[in-house]
């Protein structure tokens, strides 16, 4: 599929109004920075830059063809935008080869993108046969064919149990390693009709496709997407000055586990509970702009599927680091 041809489909991002809401005052200064650390498509990015003509974009994605798709999208706001080739927790090295201290906002829009669920050749997507990569960087690392052709098995039923949130996960992985032993996987097609062996038909017409939660669980171990957002949470706080704010959707919901004990963590008082008073220096240095997590509503998730499970978080810088 060429670059145009995907430029042209219609990649809706997800909340976005309620996004750059969030976004605005922390980018109303003359020169504003923001970081997309998830740039994909390009849809956030856009929005910004044409909303609010003072800001600058720093776009980072794993993904080299993400980076082609957003630069097609993205070329008519010139130097405004910069495309980085970087996974997020690389954030501060980011900003240093661009020779920035801080930015004023980092947006992060998880999981996988539309757009890689379309090309077919990637592999993300369980609906057609097709290699078993699931690589957002394509260059670097195991596939999820290497995962699930050399895994243990205990370590493969913690996969798809934390990650997949399979009921099935121990069943599910003794099949997969009596069947590697037959013959290696390969393409997707192999998988799938092991999933519907293995997973009983009462919880098959339930929650969706059988294979779901496993490709999910697959791709989340081949990309490392926990521990990256492990490490680039604080980086994140790092990273933006005193009005920056950080803003994530989450559609998993150990990712948004991850964002709300962060977030909960940089706003907590450090001060003993029976003290009469908060010393200056004892406040937090952040605060939380959303209350709990924000969903879409309706009219969005009926319009666009993928918004139904997504959980809006954002947290602001109010005093310098101490």
């Amino acid at each position: 599929m060429g670059v145009e041809t995907v430029v042209n489909q219609q990649h809706l991002p997800v909340m976005l109004d309620r996004v750059v809401a969030l976004l605005s005052p922390a980018l109303e200064r003359d020169g504003a920075v923001m970081v997309d650390a998830t740039t994909g498509h390009g849809g956030h990015t856009e929005a910004v830059l044409q909303r609010i003509p003072t800001t600058r974009v720093i776009g980072i994605d794993r993904d080299p063809t993400a980076l082609e798709l957003a630069g097609e999208r993205l070329r008519s706001f010139g130097e405004r935008w910069v495309g980085v080739h970087a996974v997020y927790d690389e954030l501060l090295d980011v900003l240093a080869d661009q020779g920035l201290r801080h930015v004023d906002a980092v947006l992060f829009d998880l999981g996988v993108s539309s757009m890689q669920l379309d090309q077919r050749e990637r592999g993300f997507a369980y609906a057609e046969d097709a290699p078993l990569d699931m690589r957002m960087d394509p260059t670097t690392g195991p596939t999820a064919a290497e995962v699930l052709n050399a895994y243990p098995e205990r370590e493969l039923a913690r996969i798809l149990r934390e990650y997949g949130e399979e009921r099935f996960a121990a069943k599910i992985a003794r099949a997969i390693v009596r069947r590697r032993d037959r013959e290696p996987f390969g393409t997707s097609a192999g998988l799938v009709e092991l999933l519907y062996a293995e997973i009983p038909a009462p919880a098959r017409r339930t929650g969706g496709h059988p294979a779901k939660r496993t490709f999910q669980a697959l791709r989340m171990e081949v990309n490392d997407e926990l521990g990256a957002l492990r490490r680039a949470l604080p980086a994140s706080l790092e990273a933006i000055g005193v009005g920056g704010r950080v803003v994530v959707e989450s559609y998993h919901s150990l990712e948004d586990r991850l964002v709300k004990q962060t977030f909960v963590d940089a706003t907590r008082l450090d001060v003993p509970p029976d003290l009469p008073f908060v010393p200056p220096d004892r406040e937090p240095a952040f605060r939380l702009v959303t209350r709990g997590a924000e969903r879409a509503d309706a009219t969005e998730t009926e319009q666009n599927p993928r918004a139904a499970s997504v959980r809006l978080r954002a947290i602001e810088r109010v005093r310098p680091a101490r």
